[in-house]
């Protein structure tokens, strides 16, 4: 059986954000802005909204042993794991800054982040909306993790 996958998106200016998706935003640079990234000097945000209105947030931590750092994405997903087992996540937005990706460019999580979400996704059996923002204050919004990981692991 032949199976077909399209998914196509749109820049948004960010001012097309509503107040609690700006909010979001607000947070996610607010840990953008406390990463610690010295080695890459390119430094993630992110924040997550629960179902009960709770927003964790989580940034990029490097170390010098690099496979020992952790992306921004999973450090706020791992912490409502650890955190809010039992609540649902609505939304995650992430943000980003430095010379890794350009400017206009789409900002998109890796492999593992992507991965992270996923099970996030699948555990809780309601989809993960996602909002990137790009350097270039473009943003992106994404109703389903599955949109980047079509073929899911697992």
């Amino acid at each position: 059986m032949d199976k077909e996958f399209k998914f196509t998106y749109k820049n948004l200016p960010l001012e097309s954000l509503d107040d609690n998706d700006m909010l979001l935003f607000e947070k996610a640079v607010s840990g953008m802005d406390n990463a610690y990234a010295p080695y890459s000097n390119f430094k993630v945000g992110a924040s997550v909204k629960l179902e009960n209105g709770e927003i964790v947030v989580g940034n990029n931590q490097e170390n010098i042993a690099y496979p020992s750092g952790l992306c921004a994405e999973r450090v706020a997903l791992f912490y409502v794991g650890a955190n809010y087992p039992n609540e649902t996540i609505e939304t995650i937005c992430i943000v980003a800054k430095g010379d890794l990706i350009p400017v206009d460019s789409v900002l998109a999580p890796c492999g593992s982040c992507r991965q992270v979400m996923i099970e996030s996704e699948k555990r809780q059996s309601k989809p993960i909306r996602v909002i990137l923002v790009n350097q270039n204050k473009t943003v992106v919004v994404i109703e389903t993790v599955k949109h980047f990981l079509p073929f899911i692991f697992g």
